[in-house]
């Protein structure tokens, strides 16, 4: 809602500038540049009144000749004004208008304070009304795509993996690996600040965040030189709700089912200019069973084949939690700080019971084994944030300090208890175990200053001091389960990386930006074994430019371009020697000696609107070189080594479409198709191992919304993934759905919910072939889905009227290491392990005046708030850094309280009010864009109960 009135207020504002052209300012005595300056509250509870329109008046024509708008604490500035005496109008939906006259501005560039100025709340209030606003689900922004998960009901009860799923672009497989476009070379973000949690396996990482706390994710596939270089692919962003309001809250999520549970609790304080807030969450998973079966063939030194044959049944249970403590304080106007503390918990159970081992040779069985494998995952990650930002007297000029602080401690360990010959008691041991730890330290300065009104330079520079330690061990055991060590050792790696960039953006008269900039990053690596291997040292320089330009055509349409080029350093789960086997027959190792990999990235993207429909289609090109790749051996006649090296090359040409469509305020549906050639080759000249592949690769999403009335809302979801390209083989496709259920409850300080998944069929089947020279392989991966869940969700606290903070909170973003899940590696379901691990600047596009309403007391805790500060001026010739046409916002007109958007969201205004915007729509009104439909009278008068008499007189 706070986009719809910043919009209206911009608008009210570029009228004014309009007026000035055409009727010009008094002729004043002598030339100044003089300022008025003050502060806008509501004379009955002192808040600030955000976005209010303030007018410099010529009191002999009273014509306006200049105007601003009050941004979220009420501040306005009215600059480069001539010397002379002005009356100050100051108004706002709801409130009545407030006159300052004799307002004299002198010489020598004088400012006059006016200080706080109160505006009175209108007094003759009709019947309410309810206005309601519409926000697309998906959003088109200059360098990303915007998906609002707090707009889907559906995603109460679940986690960050269940979010993503939806999210145009992404594709999320059975483990919670996700891939932009095919690659698993992201960079996940939460709150625009990294985290150590993300190093070892970004689908853990995802499963620590309930859904239910997530507000927006940002998919960036152009990210422009102030972020780090990491991820080819690009950068996904996790945006958090923000409680904002004045005074205490406390909320409580919870939900069961078949297969999950969860159960959190929020709070926060505000007052005055100190804000704390604390949270938990935790969520248990369990009865996910399932089955395993792999097949496959390898030749002995006689070139005869050896079959060996793998079954096992499967279960996971999971525990995840994340605790957030958080405090900020404006030191004054101009600056302010920022820190939070956050901990993260995962305790990952995979077992394979009873894996049974059978090898053949010309059909006759050889051996066989039973045992059963087990591997804990347990990890711990603190996190410490701390930003410092001061705001020059020029508007949209800042420089901030950040600082982060991050230590992940993890425990990987993997068990083997083998049966003997009689397959009736346990013969003997075999475990492994792995303690890590993945240090961050970061400083971070960033600055950006304005030059003139469309045109933003921004540079900063950053240091990140990475220390990551595996101390591994292997033990064996018999019978009496007295365990000898095997081998141990403790791999050090330090990682330091030095960066600097610069970015520059223009905005035309003719709606084109350019927004380009350079980054160069100087990474130095120091690596070493305490017993084995000497140390070894690695450095190298990166620059990585970027491009992107963008144009709005007619009717709002919008046309971009981009080029970058990133950079992706492999994590520890390539790097770390430590041998990952738990399933005896499929090892893996890491490669210390590992390059980063680079990526070239061109799209070519557009958007538009028809009628209450948005379509947005995008085109890309992407090329990696020195691609970290999976080798793969034999070691004896059937046992798979994987390891690691920098043989591949990958181009991958493909398109995305997304559509939106609302067919009415109570029924909304949402679909898109993400499809590419992958073309993939290892660059080795060995024919037993050089490999190429190539083939269509393709995901599709669906989704619709229905809000069946008095607080019901239904929702339903389909997806599903097509098979993959992989460089030696292919992994199957599946699919999955749920359905949705929500009711309201007291005023929508509390909500219940019904949810279903997957409830046609009981499974998920996932089949994958490998085959190369020396090996071909099998496998099926089962996993029993089927869910249902209730879910319950309940708000306590005062809620007042407050103004969302001025401030856009800034943190680290460390983006630079290749990581996340099995980076691509073929299902198997074989049990793993893995190392540890600026203010926006002014709207261009022009909206109707008088299609906002200011919002009365917030009913619901989680109304989209907007970030960022609102200039005091709006210039017409801004740099744009506003949506593109896919956000929708409408207006419309009911009798009865009670109708809701689509995102949940309502206010009510009177009819007074209301009746004003309406019948000046006429007055200054600049032409309207198609995707910002004018709200009309209805058809009939007395729908707004306005007398026919009164409606010609106010006319």
């Amino acid at each position: 809602m706070k986009r719809l009135l910043f919009l209206f207020a911009m608008l009210s504002s570029f009228a004014f500038v309009q007026a000035q052209v055409a009727t010009g300012p008094p002729a004043p005595s002598k030339k100044s540049n003089g300022r008025v300056t003050g502060t806008v509250q509501d004379a009955k509870d002192k808040t600030p009144v955000s976005y209010a329109t303030i007018n410099l008046v010529n009191p002999t024509t009273g014509k306006s000749i200049a105007g601003s708008i009050a941004n979220n604490n009420g501040e306005f500035i009215i600059s480069n004004i001539n010397a002379g005496t002005y009356q100050v109008k100051l108004s706002f939906l709801g409130y009545d208008t407030k006159t300052v006259s004799n307002v004299e501005v002198g010489s020598n560039d004088a400012e006059v304070a006016l200080g706080v100025i109160q505006l009175v709340p209108g007094t003759n209030l009709l019947n309410e009304v309810t206005v309601v606003s519409q926000r697309a689900l998906i959003e088109e922004k200059v360098d990303r795509t915007v998906y609002n998960a707090e707009n889907d009901i559906s995603n109460r009860g679940g986690d960050a993996t269940d979010v993503l799923r939806k999210v145009p672009m992404l594709s999320v497989d059975l483990d919670g690996n996700v891939s932009m476009r095919g690659s698993q070379n992201v960079k996940v973000l939460i709150n625009n600040r990294p985290s150590t949690i993300t190093a070892g396996s970004v689908a853990d990482a995802m499963k620590q965040i309930p859904s239910d706390l997530i507000k927006s994710v940002e998919v960036i596939t152009s990210p422009s030189a102030r972020y780090d270089a990491e991820g080819s692919a690009g950068i996904i962003n996790i945006i958090l709700k923000k409680n904002t309001l004045k005074g205490g809250s406390l909320g409580i999520d919870a939900a069961t089912g078949l297969r999950g549970s969860n159960l959190g609790l929020n709070g926060s304080y505000k007052a005055g200019k100190m804000g704390f807030s604390l949270g938990g969450f935790g969520r248990a998973g369990y009865n996910t069973t399932g089955s395993f079966q792999n097949t496959q063939v390898t030749k002995n030194n006689l070139n005869e084949e050896i079959v060996t044959n793998q079954e096992a049944g499967t279960d996971n249970n999971t525990l995840f939690g994340r605790y957030t403590f958080g405090w900020d304080y404006d030191i004054d106007t101009n600056n302010y700080i920022s820190s939070s503390v956050q901990y993260g918990l995962r305790n990952f159970n995979t077992n394979q019971n009873r894996l049974l081992i059978e090898n053949f040779q010309n059909n006759s069985l050889l051996n066989t084994t039973l045992r059963d494998a087990e591997v804990k995952d347990q990890s711990g990650t603190v996190d410490v944030n701390f930003n410092y930002t001061h705001l020059f007297k020029k508007p949209q000029q800042e420089i901030s300090i950040l600082a982060l602080i991050s230590k992940n401690n993890r425990t990987n360990n993997f068990l083997n208890a083998i049966y003997n010959n009689d397959q009736n008691a346990i013969d003997s041991y075999f475990k492994n175990l792995n303690q890590s730890t993945n240090e961050e330290n970061t400083v971070q300065i960033d600055y950006q200053n304005p030059i003139g009104k469309s045109q933003i330079l921004e540079f900063g520079g950053k240091q990140i001091l990475r220390k990551v330690t595996s101390d591994y061990q292997t033990f064996r055991a018999g019978a009496s389960n007295i365990y000898t060590p095997v081998f141990d050792n403790i791999f050090n790696y330090n990682q330091n990386i030095s960066s600097g960039y610069l970015s520059y953006t223009l905005t035309t008269p003719s709606k084109f930006s350019f927004k380009t900039g350079m980054r160069y990053e100087y990474t130095t690596v120091d690596a070493a074994f305490d017993k084995i291997n000497p140390a070894f040292k690695l450095s190298y320089g990166a620059l990585v430019p970027s491009v992107n330009i963008s144009k709005r055509l007619a009717s709002g349409n919008t046309l971009k371009l981009s080029y970058n080029r990133r950079i992706q350093r492999p994590s520890l789960q390539f790097l770390n020697p430590n041998v990952q086997a738990a399933n005896p027959l499929n090892i893996t190792i890491g490669n210390p000696n590992l390059d980063p990999e680079y990526t070239n990235n061109i799209e070519l993207g557009y958007s538009t609107f028809i009628k209450n429909s948005s379509f947005t289609v995008t085109t890309f090109v992407r090329n990696t070189n020195n691609s970290i790749q999976r080798i793969r051996d034999l070691v004896g006649i059937d046992t798979i080594r994987t390891s690691f090296a920098n043989i591949g090359k990958e181009n991958a040409y493909g398109m995305s479409l997304f559509t939106n469509v609302n067919l009415s305020n109570k029924l909304s549906l949402n679909g898109g198709v993400d499809s590419y050639y992958s073309v993939l080759a290892n660059n080795v000249s060995d024919p037993l191992y050089k490999a190429n592949n190539q083939g269509f690769v393709y995901n599709i999403r669906l989704s619709g919304s229905y809000k069946i009335g008095n607080g019901w809302g239904f929702e339903g979801f389909g997806f599903y993934r097509g098979g993959q390209v992989q460089l030696q083989g292919s992994q199957g496709g599946f699919g999955t759905y749920n359905l949705n259920l929500r009711k309201d409850i007291n005023q929508k300080r509390g909500t219940i919910g019904l949810g279903a998944e997957n409830f046609l069929g009981r499974s998920v089947t996932v089949r994958n072939v490998l085959n190369t020279p020396v090996l071909s392989q099998s496998s099926t991966d089962v996993r029993n889905n089927l869910s249902f869940r209730i879910a319950f969700t309940y708000r306590i606290g005062k809620i007042s009227n407050a103004q969302e903070t001025t401030r856009r909170k800034k943190s680290v973003s460390n983006d630079d290491l290749k990581g996340g899940g099995d980076g691509g590696q073929e299902a198997t379901n074989a049990p793993q392990q893995s190392g540890g691990g600026g203010r926006q600047a002014p709207a261009q596009q022009a909206k109707p005046k008088g299609s906002e309403q200011k919002p009365a007391p917030a009913k619901d805790s989680t109304q989209t708030k907007k970030q960022g500060t609102i200039p005091p001026a709006a210039p017409k010739d801004s740099v744009d850094r506003q949506d593109s046409v896919s956000r929708q916002d409408s207006v419309s007109v009911q009798d009865t309280i009670g109708g809701q958007d689509t995102v949940g969201r309502q206010i009510t205004v009177s009819k007074q009010s209301l009746e004003k915007v309406l019948l000046n729509q006429g007055t200054n009104q600049d032409s309207v864009p198609a995707q910002l439909p004018v709200p009309s009278l209805p058809a009939k008068k007395e729908q707004l109960a306005i007398p026919p008499a009164r409606l010609q007189k106010e006319n």
